[in-house]
């Protein structure tokens, strides 16, 4: 069955179709083709789609499309499993709804004070973007009230299956309307993803595209360590195959700390995203490895999903996990949108069990055993071209991207091509500089008033 892959073929809003174009979005991917027509008809949708294939602009724009800005009530809730894909969902939406004036998105999730949130569901958003742990404890405490929801949103259901959490999302569903639409997206169809679309849809029409996508294009490799030397040869790996951009990915958040701990050791500019991190130290990390400014980002798998970063060129297991499902979601970070990927697995002799039972599920795709070769000589691959510079100022102080560029640009301090990704949270914002700008960046910034105010700005190192 063929499907219209034009924006303008569906019942979109003007201001939503206008920002599309805006936006870029020429043409659907497969996952909204499909689910699209069902969305804005009403129905609720059972889909399964792969990390990147464009689900959340999918789920996004059926939310907006029905969205009353006038009333203020929480008209759409999207249940996520981590911060990261939580705030990522959060902003995607935010993108797609920007021509539409009034419409507040707000995230609610651990890792960020309680007050601060309860403070902001006071002003009636429209659409909340959470984790499932922290939604309930705001709804137990009466703090939201979804009595006017019109749709949910299970996002990544099957990793909220695998880390726990159903029984706050049953918890949850205690609060909403029976008549409300509710959206499912899966990257896998285990039989208890079935039970829950039993006990929440109500005959949910099913989308399955994960046949017709286009197989990533991962050249995947193993190399034989010992314990001893694993972290040498990490080091080793990277400087041969490595990227501009990499993901390192380890079993523990203390291997994860450690291991970044030794690349820095070994002047290569590595980050750590594991669960002791708070939420401000979360976003700093992402912002700095999103915006080029890191090289390396050592994680624990909790980043295997939800991860909104673009052209990661290779992705390096510290470690093989103990499933092969697993080790198919971390190397799917690479070889993405067409190009290529480069996928490499460090393995003990007391590991070789772990390579055979991901080689048993990956017939197709047996894994290469390959020697290190030496280190490149003269080869800078490994050495960010930008740095991050924090801001004191953020959404709250009604700053915009446009302003820090103005800032930077002005009285020809910065040249427009020198300054990279901008990113805005409340209280504070990241953007992105060409190295040898960064002094002249940090004097304007730090000197130059922004809409009246003067802020601090620094590096982040």
């Amino acid at each position: 069955m063929s499907f219209s892959t034009n924006f303008d073929d569906l019942d979109l809003k003007p201001e939503l179709l206008g920002n599309l174009a805006d936006l870029g979005y020429t043409e659907m991917t497969m996952v909204q083709a499909e689910t699209l027509p069902l969305l804005l008809a009403g129905a609720d949708v059972l889909a399964r789609a792969k990390t990147g294939s464009g689900k959340t602009a999918a789920f996004g724009l059926g939310v907006l499309n029905k969205l009353d800005v006038t009333s203020f009530t929480v008209q759409a809730l999207v249940l996520c499993p981590t911060r990261e894909l939580a705030d990522q969902v959060a902003r995607e939406i935010r993108r797609l709804a920007r021509a539409i004036p009034n419409i507040k998105v707000l995230g609610v999730c651990g890792g960020s004070p309680l007050r601060d949130q309860t403070a902001s569901l006071q002003r009636s958003p429209h659409i909340i973007v959470g984790t499932p742990g922290r939604v309930h404890k705001h709804l137990r405490s009466g703090n939201i009230d979804l009595g006017s929801l019109k749709a949910l949103v299970l996002d990544e259901a099957d990793r909220m299956l695998d880390m726990g959490f159903m029984d706050e999302v049953d918890a949850i569903l205690a609060y909403v309307p029976a008549q409300r639409q509710t959206l499912l997206f899966s990257a896998t169809y285990p039989e208890a993803i079935a039970d829950i679309s039993r006990r929440v849809q109500h005959e949910p029409r099913t989308v399955d595209v994960t046949d017709d996508e286009q197989p990533a294009q991962i050249t995947q490799s193993w190399c034989s360590v010992t314990r001893e030397n694993r972290n040498a040869e990490l080091v080793r790996t990277l400087r041969a195959w490595g990227g501009e951009l990499n993901l390192v990915f380890c079993n523990t958040k203390v291997d994860c700390a450690e291991v970044a701990r030794y690349l820095q050791s070994e002047k290569i500019v590595a980050i750590a995203l594991h669960g002791d991190l708070d939420q401000a130290q979360r976003n700093q990390v992402l912002v700095r490895f999103s915006n080029r400014s890191a090289s390396v980002l050592v994680a624990t798998d909790v980043a295997a999903r939800g991860l909104d970063v673009k052209d990661i060129d290779a992705v390096f297991n510290y470690e093989l996990p103990p499933q092969a499902e697993v080790y198919v979601h971390r190397i799917g970070r690479t070889g993405r949108a067409g190009k290529t990927g480069v996928a490499v697995s460090l393995v003990e002799d007391r590991e070789m069990w772990r390579l055979e039972e991901i080689e048993k599920s990956l017939p197709d795709a047996l894994l290469q055993k390959r020697g290190i070769p030496d280190a490149r000589r003269g080869d800078d691959t490994l050495v960010p071209s930008m740095t991050t510079i924090q801001i004191s100022g953020g959404r709250k102080n009604k700053l915009r991207p446009g302003d820090l560029v103005g800032a930077l640009t002005a009285q020809g301090g910065v040249p427009g091509n020198a300054v990279g990704k901008i990113d805005l949270f409340d209280n504070y914002g990241y953007v992105a500089v060409q190295n040898e700008y960064v002094r002249n960046a940090l004097r304007q910034l730090g000197e130059r008033p922004i809409k009246g105010r003067k802020y601090r700005a620094r590096a982040r190192k």
